[in-house]
C-alpha cells in the first residue's frame, strides 16, 4: 500500500504547477531521439521534449562499439558520481545549447528537478550492417545501444519513488574513419620462405593466412575453372585480420616470431571456419606466362571474419591478390 500512496502522491506532484508552469503527466522519452554533447566521449546523452530534458550520464567507455550477447546486456548502477540520470522541467521551450553549453543560457528556467538515487543501466548493444549488393560483402557503420533503466528510484523533494522500468531507447554511434576497417591492401602477396604463412597488408592493417596447406600453391596450372580449394580453419588455413597502430608496416612484421614493436597489435579479426562447398573456402588458379614462372590466384568466398560478437563477411568473391613462384629449370 506504501508504494501506491506514493505513486499517487507523486501524480499529484507532477500534475500540481500552474501560473504558466507545465503540467508533466509522466517522464516518457522513449519515443524521443537522443541527442550527445561529445561525439568523442559520448558520457552525457540526453533527451528533450518542448521543456524537458531526460539526461543521462556515462563514464568514459561505457558505449563500447562492439556487441552484446543474445539476452546479455552491460549493466551498471546509478550513483552520484559516473552514473547518474536527471529529469528536468522548464517555464519554456528548451534547446541543445541549454545542456552543453559551458555558460548556458539564462532562460529558460528549470522548474523541477529529479535526480535518480539508484537504478540499473542495462545497455543493449548491436552493429548497424550494410550489405554490397554487387559483392555481397557485409561490413559495420555503426552500432546501435538501446538503453533501459531498471528499479528506477528518483529523489524529489519529501519523497522518493520508484518505477520498475524506464525505457530512455536508442542512442547510435558511427565508426571514426580512423577505426574503419581497412581491407584493401596495397603490397603484393607474399610467401615466407618456410612456407608456412602466406601475407598482404597495407600501412596499419595485414591479412595472413597461417599454416597454409602446401598443396594449395603448386607450380602446376590448374584447368581452366578448376581452382584447387581449401577450407578456412584455426589451424590450417588459418586466417587472420589484424589492426595496428603506430608506425607503418613493413615486410619485417611477417615471417618471424619476434616481429618488431614499433607498430602496435590493435585488434584481430579471425576468420570462420569453412563449410564444405558453403563457405570460408579458399581457392587458389594457377596460371603461367613466362617459363618457370607461375602465378598463384588466391580468392576468399562467403569468408567471414570475427571478433569477440562482431562479424563482418568479405563477400561472394574476395581476391587477396597474386603469389609468383618459380621453378628451378
Amino acid at each position: 500500500m506504501k508504494k501506491y500512496a506514493c505513486l499517487l502522491l507523486f501524480a499529484l506532484l507532477l500534475n500540481g504547477c500552474d501560473d504558466g508552469d507545465i503540467t508533466v503527466e509522466t517522464v516518457d522519452f522513449k519515443d524521443v531521439t537522443s541527442d550527445v554533447c561529445d561525439l568523442t566521449t559520448n558520457q552525457l546523452i540526453f533527451k528533450l521534449k518542448s521543456q524537458e530534458s531526460l539526461l543521462l550520464q556515462l563514464a568514459p567507455g561505457t558505449l563500447l562499439n562492439e556487441p552484446t550477447p543474445v539476452d546479455d546486456p552491460r549493466e551498471f548502477s546509478i550513483n552520484d558520481s559516473s552514473f547518474r540520470l536527471v529529469y528536468r522541467s522548464y517555464d519554456g521551450a528548451v534547446a541543445k545549447t541549454n545542456i552543453c553549453s559551458l555558460i548556458p543560457p539564462t532562460t529558460p528556467n528549470i522548474i523541477s528537478e529529479w535526480y535518480a538515487k539508484s537504478g540499473t543501466i542495462e545497455i543493449t548493444t548491436t552493429a548497424q550492417k550494410t550489405t554490397n549488393e554487387t559483392t555481397g560483402a557485409i561490413t559495420i557503420t555503426g552500432y546501435t545501444h538501446n538503453i533501459i533503466i531498471k528499479n528506477l528510484t528518483y529523489s524529489i523533494p519529501s519523497l522518493d519513488v520508484t518505477q520498475p522500468q524506464v525505457i530512455f531507447g536508442d542512442f547510435k554511434t558511427t565508426i571514426p574513419d580512423a577505426d574503419k576497417l581497412n581491407l584493401t591492401f596495397t603490397k603484393e602477396v607474399k610467401q615466407c620462405a618456410s612456407g608456412g604463412q602466406v601475407y598482404t597488408y597495407n600501412d596499419n592493417s595485414a591479412m595472413t593466412i597461417d599454416n597454409i596447406d602446401p598443396t594449395l600453391i603448386q607450380n602446376v596450372v590448374t584447368p581452366v575453372n578448376t581452382p584447387r580449394t581449401g577450407l578456412i580453419g584455426t589451424t590450417v588455413n588459418k586466417l587472420l585480420f589484424k589492426v595496428y597502430t603506430g608506425s607503418a608496416l613493413n615486410d619485417s612484421y611477417f615471417c618471424t616470431a619476434t616481429p618488431p614493436t614499433t607498430a602496435v597489435l590493435k585488434e584481430t579479426w579471425a576468420g570462420v571456419a569453412g563449410v564444405a562447398n558453403t563457405s570460408g573456402i579458399i581457392e587458389v588458379t594457377t596460371t603461367t606466362d613466362v617459363p618457370n614462372t607461375f602465378k598463384h590466384t588466391i580468392r576468399l568466398r562467403n569468408t567471414t571474419l570475427q571478433k569477440t560478437t562482431n562479424t563482418v563477411n568479405l563477400g561472394t568473391s574476395y581476391v587477396l591478390g597474386d603469389i609468383y613462384t618459380k621453378t628451378t629449370n
